[in-house]
């Protein structure tokens, strides 16, 4: 019994040892002959990952994407190989040339053919080139064409980012709306819409924008870790136990789906394996910003690695000065409510208590990543003051629950009906334009009171929020569509 198990012991050793870089990859081009392009991804991403530098590897697996249609993964790998690793590789301009074209991004796939007609004129692929190139000579004239003008994508991508970033929401979801309409394959443009929804409290339209991206670009990495903290936030406990196990079999080779993965895995409280992704971009001298080192320091202390969780933090302090903010461990242990409209009902009573501090501390915090929250906060904290620096959503949701409070002061501070009220301005968010707070108010108003068995003539209610009852009924025949 002892001498067999020893036997299996020692055979399953050699088994292991057989399996490095290059068993998982002859085992990718198999599949890859036999045209299984997702079981040729998934070996020769586990090849990749045993052996990252190795740019035969990689430029097969971004062949294998681009046939996949995973037109922009492809194009981040050859980048990879031609930056980080020096190769001098010319096939990675045609690769990138053809993905640009897919993309419909044509000047960038001109660039591209141009750059590999440069390096190997007379190369392998240089009559495939010839045609390409042919076919995207636009001419002196054609180049000014807005229609394949890429500078101007790569400006309105920026601006979008950048509108984003600063929490102007409306705007960002209405630019990159037209950016993913004028590409529908730009898997990026889809991603950052899909969390300008979610920062404005749109979580059914993030969500379907994220379905809409696995649907057509599988395993889309950027996409599952959005849905994963859409999740986390929704407190949809059975799938996050479900996407962050899956997520924490994926090898990214790029450094920025590094960081995704490290701070999202992080975030769900998935620590170790954030720990580990987070960590290795570390030892890289990656620079990262203050959310990066907010999250190693996060995912270090509770893997036990407390010495240099502190160590981290204290950078962070050092480097960000004015960042009031407590260390991650502190604030992480704290619970929060289960939904966004408990959220921002909890922080609408808090403002009620006067209970200043405790919203001054959610600013500060960085459990709370939405935008249109902390704005809500803002302007809790400071009121129509604050106005110009928040979104639109945030000044509709407090502008019609300031409305309510002053037809119902004493009700509203009650959690049952601020829940109702909140969760009625999402659906409104969701489904309508966000004007005429007044209207909406009164509409909400009074199906709350009709719903508790309080009989309120139209004509009182119109006159209490000053609007004709022409309005009203219009209002509340809208609300009563969007609630049903």
């Amino acid at each position: 019994m002892g001498k067999h198990t020893s036997e299996h012991k020692k055979h399953a050793q050699i088994v292991q040892l057989l399996q490095d870089g290059q068993y998982f990859f002859h085992k990718g081009l198999k599949a890859y002959k036999e045209r299984n392009l997702k079981r040729a991804s998934k070996l020769i991403q586990r090849a990749v990952h045993l052996e990252p530098n190795d740019s035969e590897m990689l430029s097969r697996l971004a062949v294998i994407y681009s046939e996949m249609g995973h037109y922009q993964q492809s194009n981040e790998l050859f980048d990879f190989i031609m930056v980080n690793l020096k190769e001098e590789m010319p096939e990675c301009h045609y690769f990138k040339a053809n993905n640009f074209a897919h993309l419909g991004l044509f000047q960038e796939a001109y660039k591209e053919a141009a750059a590999y007609s440069d390096a190997e004129p007379d190369g392998e692929f240089s009559e495939e080139i010839e045609n390409l190139m042919e076919l995207l000579d636009f001419g002196e004239a054609g180049e000014n064409e807005s229609l394949y003008d890429q500078d101007e994508l790569l400006i309105r991508q920026d601006r979008a980012k950048t509108l984003l970033e600063s929490g102007q929401l409306h705007e960002a979801v209405v630019m990159l709306e037209e950016i993913t309409a004028d590409y529908p394959e730009l898997w990026s443009a889809y991603n950052n819409l899909a969390l300008a929804y979610f920062y404005s409290g749109n979580v059914t339209k993030a969500k379907q924008t994220v379905f809409e991206v696995l649907e057509k670009n599988e395993g889309n990495l950027h996409a599952l870790c959005n849905y994963l903290v859409f999740c986390y936030y929704e407190r949809e406990d059975e799938k996050v136990g479900e996407l962050s196990e899956r997520l924490s079999n994926v090898y990214p080779i790029l450094f920025e789906q590094r960081y995704k993965l490290g701070a999202t895995l992080a975030l769900v409280g998935r620590y170790e394996i954030g720990y580990k992704w987070l960590k290795s971009l570390y030892k890289t001298g990656f620079e990262g910003d203050d959310t990066f080192f907010y999250w190693l320091s996060c995912s270090a202390y509770f893997t036990g690695h407390t010495d240099f969780a502190e160590t981290i933090w204290r950078k962070v302090e050092s480097q960000y000065p004015g960042e009031d903010r407590p260390a991650p461990w502190i604030e992480r242990r704290e619970a929060l409510p289960s939904s966004v409209e408990q959220r921002l009902a909890a922080y609408y009573i808090s403002s009620t208590k006067g209970e200043t501090e405790h919203l001054e501390a959610v600013i500060r915090s960085k459990r709370i990543t939405a935008p249109f929250e902390n704005h809500f906060v803002k302007l809790l904290l400071n009121g129509d003051s604050a106005a110009p620096e928040v979104s639109e959503d945030a000044l509709f949701a407090y502008q019609t629950v300031k409305l309510l409070e002053r037809a119902e002061k004493e009700e509203m501070k009650t959690e049952v009906m601020s829940c109702w009220v909140f969760h009625v301005i999402q659906q409104i968010r969701a489904a309508a334009s966000l004007k005429n707070e007044r209207n909406w108010a009164a509409a909400i108003y009074y199906i709350w009171k009709e719903a508790h068995g309080v009989n309120l003539s139209k004509t009182d209610v119109s006159a209490a929020f000053k609007i004709s009852r022409y309005t009203l009924r219009n209002y509340i025949s809208k609300l009563t569509d969007i609630l049903d």
